[in-house]
């Protein structure tokens, strides 16, 4: 099985590539620095070489009565220049004069030559154990024609340049390894925050899900991060309380109907008693009985809708027709109640489940029933919205609703009434399955109140007519 590494920490990633950065710049430094040295002393050399070499042909071009004069202004014609030499020969290779005893004659066969001072001419060459820089150039004049050999010894320069470079070298290095430092100590630094951050997210349990991590106190790099962590604490903390309230709700929620079942057969069978109660019993249970298999029922769809594994069979239908039919369903229990059922809008087409859209407005008109005042009237609205959609809403006459209880009516068991009043045989599921129907067909429900009524609004796909 492969291993599989730790990603590198952010503390080496950021001196690894100051590391290769500073290694880079210095060590071009250093190359220019080298190269500029040894080119400042290219050019000195070249200079005196050429000084040498105009004074030469100088005295050269200076009658003479003998060879002896020749020799002695020859021997005067480089004063204070040290580690030069020259060597003056005829054309045929006969030796005239040198200031030294090193003698040069065979290395002027072998570098090139030109007429007066030419600077591409100028050669480095390795002759006994030391280093030169020659120049070989011929002069012709009256007396004759000569070959002159100026040669410059090389090994101050390069010594200086040997103790230079270490001396740089000796520098870069330390200023490299000062630079490291000084970079893993400002990451090391500048990570602070974070590891204070991590301190505080440590102190985060379930129990203190209002601690928040302060935004004014970090630097501006990590106030993204911070307000998404918050976000995610306030979703996280919101979702831990609704399913705090959703363990206690489904508890008190089927202890009832278990309770009555308990209580109704121990009294049952207290006591001997006719066949007729007998039978009232069971059919009293028969009736809990139901009722918690349908809360149980619904609960098993809401987890699957909210998991994705009912998948709704849109296609286009009527509001009208839908409307019309459930209307008609409703008839005997409004008349009941005596409440009036009102509809208005216009006939539109809308994509949607036909068995997930007749629950879900069976689901509200169930709801508006239950909390409608007798003689008063049940509104279902239709018209179509600017984003493509159609709104579909049912609304009824009644208390208001408070604004605090409003975003909770689509959670699972959840009553605005704490005391838990019943109005109707409801287990609190209906709303909650509504918003599981009406998003498994890409759409969305609303709801508003006020002082005079509430309103839940339903937003589905409109069909375009060709």
């Amino acid at each position: 099985m492969a291993t599989k590494f730790r990603p590198m920490s952010l503390t080496f990633r950021v001196v690894l590539f100051v590391a290769i950065t500073v290694i880079f710049c210095l060590s071009l430094i250093g190359v220019l620095i080298d190269s500029s040295i040894n080119h400042h002393f290219s050019e000195q050399d070249s200079g005196e070489l050429k000084v040498i070499n105009h004074s030469i042909e100088h005295i050269l071009s200076q009658p003479y009565d003998s060879k002896e004069q020749l020799i002695t202004n020859l021997s005067n014609a480089v004063v204070g220049h040290h580690g030069v030499y020259y060597q003056i020969n005829t054309k045929s290779g006969s030796f005239i004069y040198s200031n030294s005893s090193k003698k040069f004659s065979q290395l002027s066969k072998l570098l090139p030559s030109s007429i007066g001072f030419n600077p591409d001419n100028i050669a480095s060459q390795k002759f006994n154990n030391s280093m030169y820089r020659i120049l070989v150039t011929d002069y012709v004049d009256q007396h004759g024609n000569y070959k002159i050999i100026v040669a410059i010894d090389m090994s101050f320069h390069m010594q200086f340049l040997t103790q230079f470079r270490q001396s740089l070298w000796v520098i870069m290095l330390g200023s490299g390894l000062l630079v490291l430092l000084a970079a893993w100590f400002a990451v090391y630094q500048g990570l602070n925050p974070l590891r204070g951050l991590s301190r505080k997210m440590h102190d985060i349990q379930t129990n203190k899900m209002d601690v928040r991590l302060d935004e004014k106190n970090i630097p501006i790099e990590l106030v993204n991060m911070v307000q998404s962590f918050n976000a995610m604490l306030d979703r996280l903390q919101k979702e831990f309380y609704r399913l705090s309230n959703f363990s206690s709700d489904i508890a008190h929620e089927l202890r009832t109907p278990l309770t009555n079942i308990i209580t109704q057969t121990q009294v049952g069978l207290s006591s001997s008693r006719e066949l007729e109660e007998y039978q009232e019993l069971l059919f009293s249970n028969l009736e809990e009985l139901e009722r918690l298999t349908k809360m149980i029922s619904d609960m098993l769809w809401l987890a699957k809708t909210q998991n994705g594994l009912i998948k709704p069979a849109q296609q286009a239908l009527c509001n009208n027709n839908e409307i019309d039919a459930l209307f008609e369903y409703f008839d005997a229990l409004a008349e009941e109640s005596n409440i009036e059922f009102i509809k208005q809008g216009q006939k539109l087409n809308f994509y949607c489940d036909k068995l997930h859209f007749r629950q879900l407005l069976s689901n509200l008109l169930s709801n508006a029933i239950r909390y409608t005042p007798q003689g008063s009237s049940i509104t279902v609205h239709s018209e179509k919205v600017d984003d493509g959609q159609i709104c579909i809403s049912v609304k009824n006459s009644g208390e208001k609703i408070p604004p605090e209880h409003l975003p909770y009516l689509f959670d699972r068991f959840y009553r605005p009434d704490k005391s838990r009043q019943r109005h109707s045989d409801g287990a609190g599921l209906g709303l909650a399955i509504v918003k599981a129907l009406v998003e498994a067909n890409d759409g969305k429900v609303e709801v508003t109140s006020d002082d005079e009524s509430t309103c839940f609004r339903v937003f589905l796909t409109y069909q375009r007519l060709n």
